[in-house]
């Protein structure tokens, strides 16, 4: 099993009957907006996708980016970027900063109809004369054609910036409802690579609009409070691989993969089980699914794995 990735969790799930907030971040809100079947599997049965490989240039010019305008933070001076593009506007020096942009601490909010702390780790905050602050996100690409955010799938980004702004508004702070995209973009139009690598840098406006974000958390409480697995997202394609390879290997064994399909509250069971217990509570289901046969389970059986 790849070192990057753990195919099943046991820890830090959620459980319909705890007390305890639980933790929801940025990522997992989108999540749930592009596939409400893989975040419940997810954050209540403990199977997560697959992750990607980090990209490792994008991370260092995000790096380089917040020690460029740490310099003009510690300073209170404006950025020529900022200078450059007409925006009065410094970085905000706030004691908090550095956690608020370190991933899993970032701005933390307590929501209390659901019970969730939302979480979001920002690139970067700047503030304005009239004292609102302004929600930065640093993007990078390497690309012919101009940078913009007019793309469908960019729709992500869009959501990204407007999770950091509620955020700040409700710890207290008065948020400007424009953001700022500082999307840098790689040159390949020139005679040589020379050892170092040559950017071009758009700020790209944002107006936010976080109504959408009260109504979500209160469908993701529902979604994981149900012991009924929701329909996967229209375009999602881990439950289309999901779907496709339960599919082939059934005809492959004649059979339903895996025979019995446990429930879910089963399933739930085993994802909050400490290992050796859950490993236990695996082969009674194993050794109940034997019993049985290999005969695939109908009438009112919770929606397959698969499909």
């Amino acid at each position: 099993m790849s070192q990057y990735y753990t195919a099943r969790k046991t820890t830090r799930l959620y459980s319909p009957h705890s007390r305890t907030p639980f933790a929801v971040s940025r990522s997992k809100i989108d999540l749930f907006i592009e596939c409400p079947r893989c975040f419940y599997m997810d954050r209540r049965l403990g199977v997560g996708r697959p992750p990607g490989f980090p990209f490792s240039l994008n991370s260092a010019v995000d790096t380089l980016l917040k020690k460029e305008f740490d310099i003009h933070r510690a300073a209170q001076s404006q950025h020529p970027l900022l200078a450059t593009y007409g925006l009065d506007a410094v970085p905000f020096a706030h004691v908090m900063m550095d956690e608020w942009r370190e991933n899993f601490k970032g701005i933390r909010y307590h929501h209390e109809p659901t019970q969730f702390i939302v979480t979001g780790a920002v690139d970067d905050i700047w503030i304005n004369p009239a004292k609102e602050l302004i929600v930065v996100d640093y993007k990078s690409t390497a690309k012919e054609a101009e940078v913009t955010l007019d793309a469908p799938w960019q729709i992500g980004y869009k959501r990204q910036m407007e999770v950091y702004q509620w955020l700040l508004r409700r710890s207290g702070f008065t948020v400007s409802a424009t953001g700022y995209f500082v999307y840098v973009n790689g040159r390949t139009d020139l005679a040589a690579f020379d050892g170092k690598l040559e950017f071009r840098v758009k700020l790209i406006p944002y107006m936010g609009d976080d109504g959408w974000i009260e109504k979500t958390l209160k469908e993701m409480k529902v979604c994981l409070d149900a012991d009924a697995l929701p329909s996967p997202g229209d375009e999602c394609d881990y439950c289309a691989y999901r779907k496709a390879s339960g599919e082939v290997l059934s005809e492959m064994t004649g059979r339903s993969v895996g025979g019995e399909s446990p429930s879910l509250s089963a399933l739930s069971a085993l994802a909050h089980a400490p290992a050796k217990a859950a490993r236990a509570a695996k082969g009674t289901l194993a050794k109940k699914s034997a019993k049985k046969g290999s005969t695939e389970k109908t009438g009112d059986a919770q929606p397959s794995l698969f499909g």
